[in-house]
């Protein structure tokens, strides 16, 4: 199914979804359910994740992820800073910073839909969902076009949630350049739910402690990282994976946990700006992982790998 931006379609997408001609599909367990503003996916009546790709103030999100037992692992634009969207991913595009969410910020803009769609190959159900966003500046430039595709795992003996985040970048037509930068922490970002700030335990695949920024601020290169902590009386294990072709590999891994905890895989833009060529895109691949309980650094080594070869 394919949703346009604007709203006066948003009531069109919501009546197919009511009348089951397009939005829900189910494979074995897993289903995927869109509404007017939202994409939900689930097994039965547990909730795995919700991706928000309209009604959202600067950028698309995802919203809500959840272990497999139904744990809730990450927190939306907490009064501290109301720019932390759950699990989002943005840099600065020619000066303009898409992070923030201030008057001077550039959007995200959706532009269009593509899915969800599920299926089932050689024993794993896959839901994905393709959305185009323009990414614009304050004043209404056409800044970057993205092509962003998230993909919902299941596979036998898979014992975390997986999910797939795929961002392709170009210059729009007519752009022969983009100059990438930010923050030390622009890039794939997740903010966890209170209850895990500043008690956690983040462990990487390099061992390595990595370079201190400020206060407890880190970056270290590695293929993931993973943060540990219990969401009340519930110890879970998240973790962020980059992809072995991802330009810059190993990932900087952002890490925190004073104040709040926040876990993300970055570019190191703050100190290597990236040109961005048209007809080349840069197209980056991340996996995030959620388990119940605090697991084993070979475990999460192994679901890495078995992901990378996918």
């Amino acid at each position: 199914m394919r949703i346009p931006s604007k709203s006066v379609r948003y009531f069109a997408a919501a009546l197919l979804c009511a009348t089951g001609l397009a939005g829900t599909a189910a494979t074995q367990e897993l289903q995927a359910a869109c509404g007017p503003a939202t994409v939900r996916f689930a097994v039965g009546d547990r909730p795995l994740l919700e991706y928000r790709y309209a009604d959202v103030p600067f950028k698309p999100y995802v919203a809500q992820m959840h272990t497999p037992a139904g744990v809730p692992v990450l927190r939306d634009s907490p009064a501290d800073h109301k720019h932390h969207h759950a699990l989002m991913f943005a840099v600065a595009a020619d000066g303009v910073d898409f992070w923030s969410e201030k008057e001077t910020c550039g959007r995200q803009v959706h532009r269009e839909l593509d899915g969800p769609r599920v299926s089932t190959t050689n024993g794993e159900t896959v839901a994905t969902l393709t959305e185009q966003l323009d990414w614009t500046a304050p004043d209404g430039r056409l800044i970057l076009n993205e092509d962003r595709t998230l993909t919902l795992h299941r596979q036998p003996g898979l014992s975390a949630t997986l999910l797939t985040w795929q961002s392709r970048l170009r210059p729009p037509p007519g752009k022969q350049t983009v100059a990438l930068t930010g923050s030390h922490y622009f890039g794939l970002g997740m903010r966890f739910v209170a209850s895990m700030d500043a008690v956690g335990t983040f462990v990487n695949s390099s061992g390595e402690a990595g370079e201190l920024v400020r206060g407890d601020e880190r970056l270290v290169p590695a293929r993931w990282c993973a943060y540990q902590a219990p969401v009340g009386n519930k110890p879970v294990t998240a973790a962020i994976f980059d992809h072995p072709q991802n330009r810059r590999h190993p990932a900087r891994m952002f890490t925190m946990k004073q104040h709040f905890a926040y876990l993300a895989a970055t570019l190191n833009l703050w100190k290597e700006p990236l040109s961005l060529e048209a007809g080349d895109p840069l197209t980056l691949t991340y996996g995030v992982a959620l388990w119940d309980g605090r697991v084993e650094e070979a475990e999460i080594e192994a679901t890495y790998q078995r992901w990378a070869r996918q």
